[in-house]
């Protein structure tokens, strides 16, 4: 039946969500991977899992390329609880940006934040013998685009409104990291307040970019068009005009309905639910209701 499709189970359900629970199960198979290579393999084999893996100055001049989106899955080893809150701050801010954009974008844009943070982190650290692992970027993406496409929404811990919106929480983790870059990674102070916040920022950077000029399709000059088009991923879905075939649905009868259901919820499967036009956002209402009275 068409009720036992994900799309119409409940409102808050999305075909999209397992995007994010395959980028959520990688990071932590990864994680288990780098402990069994650290603990088990003392000394050289250990290192060398790292080196390869996470991103570093030494390693990018040794070509190690794909470390600038590898160490996006790397995390420290003795640090679980920093997984942890890693992976629940994904979760939290992924779900609600893969429903609006779609699997695929999702992806693309986490994967675009993980190497633009690493990029970010390396103009900062280029000089320094330092290491950086961790999908904080990421995050720090998915909370920035969370927040420009829901910035009235209130944050809520465990079931519990704090008071803030969402762009409230975006523009004080920007001001956390812009202090922290300035104040303690940039003059290299060693401080319980060192971390990658230059990596936080470029992240930051490729969410509010990505929504700036792929979902609203604006660009830095007012007016400007790109003289270069998007990749397919990041391309916001076009409304058609008026030269689309217009045509009518018959609802009354039960085989047409079906059909109709069913492409539009291809349609949501493969470009994500804000493709959909009003006609069609009506026919899935209608169909629910219809069917659920049968």
């Amino acid at each position: 039946m068409i009720f036992d499709r994900p799309y119409m189970r409940q409102s808050n359900e999305r075909p999209s969500i397992p995007a994010l629970g395959w980028l959520i199960i990688s990071i932590i198979a990864v994680f288990v991977v780098e402990n069994i290579f650290v603990r088990w393999f003392h000394g050289d084999l250990g290192q060398q899992f790292i080196r390869f893996t996470a991103l570093s100055p030494e390693g990018l001049k040794s070509g190690f390329v794909w470390t600038l989106a590898s160490h996006g899955w790397i995390h420290h080893p003795d640090n679980l609880l920093s997984l942890v809150f890693t992976l629940l701050a994904l979760f939290v801010f992924g779900r609600s940006v893969v429903e609006e954009i779609g699997p695929k974008r999702f992806l693309g844009v986490f994967i675009g934040a993980v190497t633009l943070g690493g990029l970010t982190w390396l103009a900062v650290n280029w000089s320094r013998a330092d290491t950086l692992f961790g999908a904080s970027a990421g995050v720090s993406a998915m909370i920035v685009l969370f927040a420009c496409l829901n910035p009235e929404q209130p944050i809520t811990l465990f079931l519990v409104d704090v008071g803030m919106r969402a762009k409230h929480l975006a523009l004080g983790l920007f001001a956390i990291d812009v202090l922290g870059l300035v104040l303690v990674e940039i003059p290299g102070r060693s401080s319980w307040f060192s971390m990658a916040h230059s990596a936080h920022l470029g992240g930051m950077a490729a969410g509010w970019i990505y929504f700036r000029m792929a979902h609203q399709g604006r660009w830095l000059i007012p007016g400007e068009k790109p003289t270069i088009e998007l990749p397919g991923w990041a391309r916001k879905a076009r409304k058609t005009d008026t030269s689309a075939p217009v045509y009518k649905i018959n609802l009354s009868k039960r085989e047409d309905l079906k059909a109709e259901v069913d492409r539009i919820l291809d349609k949501i499967n493969s470009e994500g639910f804000q493709s959909l036009t009003a006609e069609e956002k009506r026919h899935l209402d209608q169909a629910r209701e219809l069917l659920g009275r049968r």
